[in-house]
């Protein structure tokens, strides 16, 4: 019987409008034994989101007593509310074998590494500032003042894309998708994940 090798820590970022979410999702459709970190937050549920699947809501008290059972990779307060990613968790999904996506700002990224230096961070980019405004003031839904907003975050969100260990340049999504897909793929040939996974196969093979 083979054993199930380690699973892999991915952490990806990216400025809102480079195709993140869109990418995850697909690279999840395409790839098997991955999935990503749901996290816990303080803010209410909205409409159609589901406990469990979208977010773990918690209440601000619960949500403090995690922090003091040390029980986050990463938590971060956005306005009113808080959000954390669970460290049992995602222990327990790379001991199963799993690999797991996290997906957080640069900041988020930097309290992962300090924990789980081992994590494989994998930046995403638009391919140019008027692709990127033009995404983010296509889905028609925020006023021209919390755009230009979004384009200054936006900036210094991808000026820390030297502090990932991969850069993928979203301007063709089925190519971008590809190079995702490629990484996991890579990581799973290392020496050291096939040796764990296929044991019996190697001692049978030197014996």
């Amino acid at each position: 019987m083979q054993k199930n090798s380690t699973g892999t820590l991915y952490v990806f970022s990216a400025p809102s409008g480079a195709g993140k979410t869109s990418l995850v999702k697909a690279l999840l459709d395409r790839t098997n034994d991955i999935g990503v970190s749901v996290s816990h937050t303080t803010r209410k549920p909205r409409s159609g989101e589901e406990h469990g699947k979208d977010y773990n809501f918690v209440s601000q008290d619960e949500f403090r007593s995690l922090i003091g059972q040390s029980a986050f990779l990463e938590h971060a307060q956005v306005f009113d509310h808080f959000y954390g990613t669970s460290k049992t968790w995602v222990e327990q999904e790379q001991k199963a074998g799993r690999d797991v996506i996290l997906e957080i700002d640069w900041q988020g990224a930097q309290q992962i590494r300090q924990q789980m230096p081992e994590m494989i961070g994998v930046f995403i980019l638009p391919p140019s500032r008027e692709e990127l405004l033009k995404r983010l003031t296509g889905r028609g839904t925020d006023s021209t003042d919390v755009i230009a907003c979004r384009m200054l975050e936006a900036e210094s969100e991808m000026s820390h894309y030297g502090e990932f260990d991969y850069l993928i340049i979203n301007d063709d999504f089925d190519t971008a998708l590809t190079e995702l897909h490629a990484i996991v793929l890579a990581r799973r040939q290392r020496t050291s994940a096939q040796s764990q996974k296929h044991q019996l196969l190697l001692d049978n093979l030197l014996n």
